[in-house]
């Protein structure tokens, strides 16, 4: 009998290894993809690691992200022995491994002997762009799927069993997923939802379940941001108010997950009616749920965590300003809505005649084999593209090949002034240099920061070419208030010095 359990699983474990090699295809070349927040999370990780401190490599304590990412890397780091840059691939790959079984083993569980369905989901899992895009770069988006996942395993469990344990277990889980990301709320907001509105319970009885909850799972969100407000006086870091209202932030969403299926749209206002016509597609779960017929526990839990964190990221991109609407910020949400669009196959179509069951399945895996194609003809043009040079970020040959890199690698002594070193990407400076200090030319939007820079009787200024950020302040804008003398200049960009 025990061996059977386990046999049944076997499919599930070929996909898992399926995901691995697939994370490693696109990491082979040149390792892990390498980001901005890539460099802000390893560098912090390599401060746990040798002195115990949660510091970037700006000398300042990390606030704009949690705290649990760089120090689960830290904690790979004294594993291994290996650090974070050279340890992403193997880590990425064993997380997406994770992900994907788990999400064969709970589509095992709401679709019992449909095998079909399962591989289906399993193979949708491993082609869809943005999961191979998120792990093979060092994001903390890599660890929050999986402890979505193994949150979606514990609450249903207790939705299951009604056991207290699995629900403080599942509690912690969101606990830990706050400190995380920040986002990692929309846990919280998924769990207390289905408490408050757990059919079968009266509402006397939903209050101790509800605070047992949501305080356990609140509670490092809380620590972590204490600790922010002690050490820097901010909770999260400066934020700027946003530029993209609603409606846009919702056509951004229709946009990105119609990317998923292979369709590429222009059209915004078509990508609106998407957004609403896919969040209509969870509410009505939910609601079909709550008010007419159970779903599987673990499915529930899945479409409301779904429901709750797309809406979350929609809301809060409308009110604050952060990355716009894209692949890596929606990849939490793809797994709750490949279920929640695809599971009524198994729950109501058998329920009906045999000729409408055999005129479904036909078509649904016509779909599902077209959207395959689709996506694996995405995938391979981004591997042919990637490998000659890597995945694009401080680890593709563009940077490596730098003059400007390499001019900084060969001349350490340049940081050993104590006259300020500032840079459009303090980031790759630290990088490729391994020097700590040089400071983030301001963005514009904070006035009293920009004219703070030029008010600067002297300074040096690193400057990359190929990099562009609107926020900051551009080269152009620096050069008409004050007179650069070059110190060196590549093609790729210079280094400069202003004295008054």
């Amino acid at each position: 009998m025990k061996a059977s359990r386990y046999l049944q699983h076997i499919d599930t474990l070929l996909f898992a290894i399926a995901a691995m090699v697939a994370v490693w295809l696109f990491t082979k070349y040149n390792g892990i993809g390498v980001s901005p927040d890539s460099v802000m999370y390893t560098s912090t990780a390599r401060n746990i690691h040798n002195s115990g401190r949660f510091y970037t490599f700006t000398g300042r304590p990390i606030v704009d992200f949690p705290i649990f990412y760089p120090t689960f890397l830290a904690i790979c780091y004294w594993l291994s022995g290996k650090d974070p840059i050279i340890a992403g691939a193997a880590i990425d790959m064993l997380l997406f491994a994770g992900v994907t079984f788990m999400a064969g083993w709970i589509t095992q569980r709401f679709a019992p002997g449909k095998w079909l369905y399962k591989w289906v989901i399993l193979a949708a899992i491993i082609l869809n762009p943005a999961f191979l895009q998120v792990y093979s770069y060092l994001w903390s988006e890599t660890l929050f799927i999986f402890q979505a996942m193994v949150f979606i395993l514990a609450f249903g469990q207790y939705l299951k069993q009604r056991n207290t344990q699995w629900l403080i277990i599942a509690a912690l889980v969101a606990a830990i997923g706050c400190i995380t990301r920040y986002a990692a709320v929309t846990l919280i907001g998924a769990g207390g939802l289905i408490l408050l509105l757990e059919p079968g319970v009266k509402f006397k009885d939903k209050w101790k379940p509800i605070l047992t909850f949501g305080l356990i799972a609140i509670s490092l969100l809380v620590a972590n941001l204490v600790r922010n407000h002690l050490v820097t006086g901010q909770l999260t870091g400066p934020r700027e108010a946003s530029i993209t209202g609603f409606n846009q932030n919702m056509a951004l969403f229709g946009t990105v997950v119609t990317k998923w299926a292979g369709i590429e749209l222009s059209n915004s206002t078509t990508a609106i009616v998407i957004a609403w016509l896919l969040t209509m597609v969870l509410v009505i779960g939910i609601a079909y749920h709550f008010f007419v017929r159970r779903l599987h526990h673990y499915l529930i839990t899945a479409l409301t965590f779904g429901l709750v964190y797309g809406l979350f990221i929609v809301l809060s991109s409308t009110f604050s300003r952060y990355e716009q609407i894209n692949d890596r910020l929606l990849a939490p949400i793809y797994i709750p809505l490949l279920w929640g669009l695809t599971c009524w196959v198994v729950i109501w179509v058998p329920q009906k005649k045999v000729y409408f069951k055999y005129g479904v399945y036909p078509l649904g895996l016509l779909l599902a084999i077209t959207i395959g194609i689709k996506l694996y003809k995405i995938d391979y043009q981004r591997y042919d593209d990637q490998f000659d040079y890597g995945n694009p970020g401080y680890t593709d040959d563009t940077w490596k090949e730098s003059a400007l890199v390499d001019w900084l690698r060969k001349h350490p002594q340049f940081f050993s002034t104590t006259t300020p070193i500032y840079s459009d990407a303090y980031d790759a400076v630290y990088f490729f240099s391994g020097q700590t200090g040089t400071k983030l030319v301001p963005h514009q939007y904070f006035k009293k920061d920009v004219e703070r820079f030029y008010n600067q009787p002297h300074y040096y200024l690193i400057w990359f070419n190929d990099l562009y950020d609107k926020e900051l302040i551009p080269l152009q804008d620096i050069r008409q208030r004050h007179q650069l003398k070059k110190i060196q200049e590549f093609e790729d960009g210079g280094v400069y010095e202003y004295s008054r």
